[in-house]
């Protein structure tokens, strides 16, 4: 054991012997290395914050939400696409009949989307999205109310001019949000009350609802406002706690199918979407782009591996007469390749530290202006580690084993 830690500790100080005398070559030799690691660990890092932020928003509307869509999720091409688009939307008057024949749903909303103009005074928001819902929706989608109240039952029977607006929104119009309650703007024409102004979600909210540039009205009130059927919508059940996700989806399609009145030989007209296979898509979307990363990386990994390659045959050659010294009082084969694999390894790591490094400063300027935080988890670190030291075994194999099959004195003799 003491043998080995020894062998390690010579790696080192071979290691840092040739940062110190050859600064120039080392530093040439290693940054390819350096950028290898910036390249995959940058990937790395970014992706998976990413993929960790959209995922935990998607989480919180609830692992035991199914949402009933025309499309299901992941659908692509053009064949696809029209096949889908064909197929009726999920309307209103079915969330109603719906939520009479299921048992194991707890909660059941509407929401469909418009857009207009939103004037107050001499001040005007344009293409300001409105979402228009039902009142069960707050149950499964919770929005918290930051200044006023949410919408009442009541308002939501009659289909009231009142309505709740994002944060954003309320800042824009009225400099401070606080201000909004009580006012009344101008929606096509039409006034409407803000009753309350939701808090200030950001843009952290990636897999949810963009409630900051928002109005949030009663979905009646939106029918009154258009005079004619919404666009397309979709219905979101909540499964009952303690009932498996996919229960609740057997009994949701068979019920979803009696409102629809398809015959037991008609296909699906309709999707049942839920958070699990949204995160399945995720992982696949963020897996091509990790290969897109380690494809830039290996690159750049290879020209390090040259490099520190070359390094290490002229450090053999450099050291030639120590190497057979070394033999000459029985240092043994493996201890002379144990050596230099160690310092190329060694050589290798500090790339990579410089690599990581320069992303840790990356992470530092990037999330604030993305606008949620990029970190360096403990697997990413591992995995950095884990390719310098593989690239520099790689790097140093065929030096090691030159220096280590030398004849002593032949080794001792050359100059």
């Amino acid at each position: 054991m003491f043998r080995f830690f020894e062998i390690i500790i010579s790696g080192f100080k071979m290691a840092l012997g040739e940062l110190h005398s050859n600064k120039l070559r080392t530093f040439l030799s290693l940054f390819g290395i350096t950028v290898g690691i910036f390249c995959i660990i940058s990937v790395l890092a970014t992706v998976d914050s990413l993929k960790n932020n959209i995922k935990t928003s998607f989480e919180s509307l609830g692992n035991n939400t199914i949402y009933i869509q025309k499309r299901p999720w992941g659908s692509g091409g053009r064949d696809e696409w029209w096949k889908y688009n064909n197929r009726p939307s999920p309307r209103y008057e079915e969330s109603i009949l719906l939520q009479r024949r299921l048992n194991y749903a707890e909660d059941i909303g509407f929401i469909t989307f418009g857009s207009n103009n939103v004037e107050y005074e001499d001040e005007q928001l344009t293409g300001v999205t409105w979402y228009a819902v039902s009142e069960g929706y707050v149950k499964i989608q919770p929005i918290e109310i930051l200044f006023g109240r949410y919408l009442s039952d009541a308002e939501f029977m009659s289909g009231s001019n009142t309505i709740v607006m994002g944060y954003t929104n309320a800042e824009n119009l009225f400099v401070n949000p606080k201000y909004a309650i009580g006012k009344s703007v101008e929606i096509k024409g039409k006034k409407m009350t803000i009753v309350g102004v939701s808090k200030k979600y950001g843009s952290n909210n990636m897999g949810g609802w963009d409630f900051d540039n928002i109005v949030l009205m009663p979905y009646r009130t939106a029918r009154n406002l258009t005079n004619q059927d919404l666009a397309e919508g979709f219905i979101m059940v909540k499964g009952k706690a303690g009932v498996p996700v996919e229960e609740v989806k057997m009994e949701l399609d068979g019920a979803y199918r009696s409102v629809r009145k398809l015959s037991p030989v008609q296909p699906d007209n309709f999707a049942l979407n839920e958070i699990s296979s949204a995160n399945s898509l995720l992982d696949t979307i963020f897996g091509s782009i990790n290969l897109g990363g380690w494809f830039i990386a290996g690159l750049s990994l290879i020209v390090g591996m040259f490099g520190v390659a070359n390094i290490m045959f002229v450090t053999v050659r450099e050291r030639t007469s120590q190497i057979g010294l070394k033999k000459a009082v029985g240092a043994k084969r493996s201890t002379i390749l144990a050596e230099f694999l160690l310092e190329s390894a060694f050589l290798c790591i500090v790339g990579g530290i410089a690599g990581l490094v320069l992303v840790y400063i990356l992470t530092k300027i990037l999330s604030p202006i993305i606008g949620f935080p990029i970190a360096i988890s403990i697997n990413i670190f591992s995995i950095a580690i884990t390719i310098c030291i593989v690239t520099g075994v790689l790097a140093g194999i065929i030096p090691a084993m030159i220096a280590a099959r030398m004849d002593p004195v032949v080794a001792i003799r050359s100059k």
